[in-house]
């Protein structure tokens, strides 16, 4: 496994962990922002991370946000089906 380095000089593992990268990144925008990091802090910050792998780690990274990103859409419709079906319940049981 080898690292990268952000703006900050601190290291990002680079193993194969999406949410590695991710929970590093919150950690020193937060850190070094004072909760108050910006769109161009955070894009900043990515490009930083995206400029020093390699193509393979890049396609690999890539694919994994892929199905992350898939999975976090699915649960957002899947709750907004239940919230639907859940409405059209209480307003069965109001009119009955």
């Amino acid at each position: 496994m080898r690292n990268i380095k952000l703006t900050s000089g601190a290291d990002v593992p680079i193993d194969g962990d999406l949410l590695t990268v991710l929970e590093t990144l919150y950690k020193e925008l937060t850190a070094n922002h004072n909760l108050e990091y910006s769109f161009e802090d955070t894009s900043r910050e990515i490009q930083q991370v995206i400029e020093q792998m390699t193509d393979e780690e890049r396609r690999q990274y890539l694919s994994e946000s892929l199905f992350l990103n898939f999975v976090s859409y699915e649960n957002e419709r899947l709750a907004a089906y239940m919230k639907k079906l859940a409405k059209e319940t209480d307003a069965t049981t109001v009119e009955q």
